[in-house]
């Protein structure tokens, strides 16, 4: 037999139907099998005997068909085990694509549907991965060529260090400072969630503090805090701050030229809570996407994926880990035009286990 003819027998093998995988119990499988082949036998022992046939004659022959109504019947039992074996050796060399023929209703059917899930988990977490590097490498690259391109103008004498000049390379070194520190939120994401650092905020206050920063990173956005005075809140000030600023960075990649970012804050219901809004006129959030668009490495249709700036899909990620952590929500609001993201933390914040 050729290998062809081999890979063909395997394959109309698999395809032919497994009479027992209604069954939801293994035991019960188990209990049938044994019963019809008995049954088989005993049959053909006694049809044997009308035709002049002795016990030691139909025997063999009633061992034989039992064996082979014993394939037929119990055919896809264990077919699960052998298929997760191979697709197990396959996903150690990094292929994640092999799925399980999940048709059985029982203890097996159930294993094969659990391990068909965690490779589908599993081949999104190494899609994520992938696509993680090659948007770290991609930030990396574009404000290292930058940089290496002015200091080597600079440093050949064909570009003066002028305070032009100098700002230019500065620029991208703030642009390499920014994605460093959102590598490092990552990291603690990765290690789980920490203790809170609650004080009372004042809010007008860190708002206005977080916008200078995000005027100071992207000059040629335009800002537009509203902020009721006298608001105060109870909060974690670093983690409040990787909210805002990740949102606020978020909406001024995306949002058009000279149109403004604005964010509001005001109080929450019940009394002591906060709620804190930004929104920008960019295209907004696909609503097919927003269930997915605070997850790590998510980076969605209107990202700019591929394009200097486009973001490494950390921001809202790292966003939604420090509002979980207050016990707070963040989410996507429906807007006409452009993106509306809210943000709400409890009048009591408290660590919520983390998330991921």
């Amino acid at each position: 037999m050729t290998a062809e003819s081999a890979r063909f027998a395997r394959r109309l093998w698999a395809r032919l139907p497994r009479p027992l995988d209604p069954l939801q119990s293994i035991k019960v499988k188990f209990g049938v099998v044994v019963v019809v082949t008995a049954c088989v036998a005993v049959l053909i022992v006694l049809w044997g005997y009308p035709f002049g046939f002795r016990a030691r004659q139909t025997m063999p022959v009633g061992v034989l068909l039992s064996l082979v109504v014993t394939q037929l019947l119990a055919h896809g039992m264990t077919a699960p085990l052998r298929e997760m074996t191979a697709a197990a050796r396959a996903m150690a060399r990094g292929d994640y694509s092999r799925r399980v023929r999940a048709t059985s209703r029982d203890e097996v059917g159930e294993l094969a549907q659990a391990f068909n899930r965690m490779a589908a988990d599993l081949a999104e977490v190494d899609r994520q991965r992938r696509e993680f590097v090659a948007n770290v490498s991609h930030e990396l690259r574009t404000p290292i060529s930058a940089l290496r391109a002015v200091l080597e103008n600079v440093a050949d004498g064909v570009t003066p260090a002028t305070p032009d000049v100098l700002e230019t390379a500065l620029d991208q070194t703030e642009r390499l400072g920014r994605l460093v520190t959102q590598l490092l939120d990552l990291s603690r994401v990765e290690a789980g969630a920490a203790a809170l650092d609650v004080t009372d905020l004042d809010i007008a206050a860190f708002v206005a503090d977080v916008v200078a920063e995000a005027r100071a990173g992207r000059p040629d956005a335009v800002f537009e805090p509203d902020v009721a005075p006298g608001l105060r809140a109870a909060a974690d000030r670093d983690r409040l701050h990787q909210v805002v600023a990740n949102l606020l960075d978020n909406a001024a990649r995306h949002s058009p030229d000279g149109r403004p970012v604005t964010v509001t804050a005001r109080p929450a219901n019940p009394p002591g809570g906060l709620v804190i809004e930004v929104a920008d006129e960019g295209p907004g959030i696909p609503p097919e996407e927003r269930a997915r668009v605070f997850e790590r490495f998510s980076r969605g249709s209107a990202s700019g994926a591929g394009t200097p700036g486009g973001g490494t899909g950390l921001g809202l990620a790292i966003a939604n880990w420090a509002t979980e952590l207050h016990g707070g929500d963040i989410t996507v609001m429906d807007t006409p035009s452009g993106c509306r993201i809210r943000v709400v933390i409890p009048p009591d914040p408290a660590t919520r286990p983390d998330p991921w």
